[in-house]
């Protein structure tokens, strides 16, 4: 890095050593409690055998999004935030080239059980959004692992 850059500090803790998302090119739009809104544009790679984004694509993007609103932003040296289970309703098929975001916010917490809704939504070549899918996560606050 030359002495005319400056290294951005990231927006989330987790996103450190988090090379799925790296690999993703999703980038961080917002991130506050409870609330984190991404995007990604869908390249090639992400697609299927019918020209469409794979399921498992479109899980992954909502999942990050899931991860970064139910984590602080600045970590924790004692505990994690992690998924107990999620549903995915996929409701549209994802367009190659759209961009994509997926908005978390969080519905309910009760101790260290948590419930996350994220909606992904794709840009259509007007610029509106349509739905591609609704995510449900759960989530469970547990000791940060040894050696992490």
């Amino acid at each position: 890095m030359s002495e005319t850059q400056v290294e951005k500090p990231l927006p989330h803790a987790i996103l450190k050593d988090d090379y799925a998302t790296q690999w993703m090119g999703i980038e961080v739009v917002e991130v506050s409690d409870g609330k984190a809104v991404i995007t990604m544009t869908l390249r090639q790679e992400m697609l299927n055998g019918f020209g469409i984004a794979h399921g498992g694509m479109i899980f992954a993007f909502a999942d990050t999004a899931f991860a970064l609103s139910c984590n602080p932003a600045e970590g924790s040296d004692e505990t994690i935030t992690v998924a107990s289970g999620a549903d995915i309703n996929f409701l549209k098929p994802g367009i190659p080239g759209r961009l994509l975001t997926a908005t978390a916010l969080r519905v309910s917490q009760q101790g260290r059980s948590g419930i996350y809704d994220i909606t992904v939504t794709q840009e259509r070549p007007d610029g509106s959004p349509e739905t591609v899918a609704e995510f449900r996560g759960r989530s469970r606050t547990v000791p940060k692992p040894q050696g992490r």
